[in-house]
């Protein structure tokens, strides 16, 4: 971890406020999100996932940025959650409606560090695996996301402390 790469420290409230909820509403779905700074330090993205007209998913962005990740092979993050199961997502664009790259993870209800590998991340659109897609370039990334989907119906409390690149 000591030559890991900060990318983002949620120590602060302002390292949150410029996350954004990004739900099926979008859709005409019935999920609802929000990004929340927790007391002491960390990302807390919680919410409750429904299933109604056609719905199913949550999800918060980062602010857009060039993050130059050509030197890491992967992602490390603390975090601690309720078990279920989740996405970090990253766009090599800054198209709102464009390629995510993904990878999933579960977090427990203690404190964990997660390496998510570039390797692992698999391009999807809408939540569906794409068959042709460039692979993902580290180099390229302009945000970062935490989805909740796969018909996982109820509320949801995932926390994160931080999320660094892990060098190559």
């Amino acid at each position: 971890m000591a030559d890991s790469l900060p990318i983002f420290d949620f120590a602060t409230p302002s390292a949150v406020q410029a996350w954004r909820s990004i739900d099926d509403r979008i859709m005409g779905g019935c999920s609802l999100s929000r990004p929340e700074f927790v007391a002491g330090g960390g990302l807390l993205f919680r919410g409750v996932v429904s299933l109604d007209n056609g719905g199913g998913f949550a999800s918060i962005r980062s602010p857009e940025s060039s993050y130059r990740l050509d030197a890491c092979e992967g992602l490390l993050l603390q975090a601690r959650g309720d078990g279920r199961h989740y996405r970090l997502g990253l766009r090599t664009d800054r198209f709102f409606d464009g390629v995510s790259y993904q990878a999933g993870f579960a977090a427990s209800d203690e404190w964990e560090e997660i390496y998510l590998p570039f390797i692992d991340f698999t391009a999807t659109h809408h939540g569906r695996q794409l068959t042709v897609a460039a692979p993902l370039d580290p180099a390229a990334i302009q945000s970062f996301g935490l989805f909740i989907g796969e018909r996982q119906r109820g509320p949801f409390h995932l926390e994160v402390a931080w999320i660094r690149g892990w060098p190559a």
